[in-house]
């Protein structure tokens, strides 16, 4: 058994992973990572099972020293610089590093969150059937809250042979794709102002639910309905006309009328939207939504499929079998220098 040790980390920085599932019926959110893919992808790559915990990481910087040990990672998600111990680190490829070694990462890049995962999982005591931290409700494993400095978290050692890449298909750039409803009829003609508006992430977003900024979307009959069932990527509308978009750790019910529902298939897309930046929607039917919802569950399923062996770029191997001065010559003897 290693150790990782947290050095450094930002506000939202927790352990994640598939998230809880059968419970919402008691008022439990499913929790989870943000986005799947990148968790997903970043198991595959050091041989976990691909919703195993692994540690979300958000926008800040951070850094991790290892105890005791080996630990072999992968980095996914949001890219950021990385290295260990001033040695660069690539994304979507597994590396390994030793006792005393730190991993350095920066501010994210082009997105918000990143994911570090660990060859044999975070180890932890699975509460409600997941590690996954639900801060609200003080559960998770093991820490039941955002990672702070100073943390120890008990890993596997790493075992021998070579690391691995995976190539992910590229990422839509295009709007953010919804269904309409199921209380769109609530907004009559600013369900257009909707689907035509720019909008932004506030920097008040949580894992619970990113507001929004951009227009106020107006309501025809007020803005309290009785309360329904909520699902990730629901939009509801408050009384201030400011959409919220509901997150993994959101209530499983609500009584704001909900316009839209981000698609399965975007919300990780979704989700690493950085703050600020500009993006749209665009309204698809239930049948489309549905195509990429099973496009996005064949993907998962064949990431192991898509994992490879690299070339090992540890530094200090390549030094020991490398002549980095090319052919050796004696000064004292012209033979070796001079033709």
């Amino acid at each position: 058994m290693s150790k990782l040790v947290v050095t450094a980390v930002g506000p939202v920085t927790s352990v994640q992973d598939g998230g809880r599932s059968g419970a919402q019926r008691y008022g439990l959110p499913p929790g989870g990572a943000a986005d799947r893919l990148a968790l997903a992808a970043g198991n595959c790559l050091v041989g976990n099972p691909p919703f195993a915990a692994a540690i979300e990481i958000g926008p800040f910087s951070t850094s991790f020293t290892v105890r005791e040990g080996r630990v072999r990672v992968a980095l996914t998600g949001a890219a950021r610089s990385a290295d260990v111990s001033g040695r660069p680190v690539s994304f979507n490829e597994s590396c390994t590093f030793g006792d005393g070694d730190s991993l350095t990462l920066g501010v994210a890049r082009d997105g918000t969150f990143s994911y570090l995962a660990i060859e044999g999982g975070v180890k932890g005591e699975p509460m409600f059937g997941s590690l996954a931290v639900l801060a609200r409700a003080g559960l998770g494993s093991p820490f039941p809250r955002p990672l702070q400095a100073g943390d120890v978290l008990d890993v596997e050692a790493a075992t021998t042979g070579a690391e691995h890449g995976i190539e992910l298909p590229g990422q839509d750039d295009g709007p953010i794709r919804i269904v309409m409803g199921p209380q769109d009829d609530e907004f009559g003609e600013a369900t257009g102002l909707f689907l035509g508006s720019e909008w932004k992430i506030s920097a008040t977003s949580d894992r619970m639910g990113y507001r929004l900024e951009g227009p106020i979307i107006e309501h025809l009959h007020g803005h309290n309905i009785v309360s329904d069932g909520t699902v990730n990527g629901s939009i509801q509308i408050p009384g201030n006309g400011q959409p919220i978009v509901l997150m993994p750790d959101r209530g499983t019910s609500g009584g704001y009328p909900k316009i839209a529902t981000v698609m399965t298939a975007d919300l990780g897309r979704f989700a690493q939207i950085p703050v600020g930046r500009g993006f749209r929607f665009k309204s698809v039917t239930v049948a489309e939504a549905q195509a990429e919802a099973r496009a996005m569950a064949d993907l998962l399923r064949t990431l192991p499929g898509r994992v490879r062996a690299v070339r090992n770029t540890d530094i200090d191997d390549a030094l020991r079998n490398a002549n980095i001065a090319g052919t050796a010559v004696n000064a004292f003897d012209s033979g070796t220098w001079q033709t």
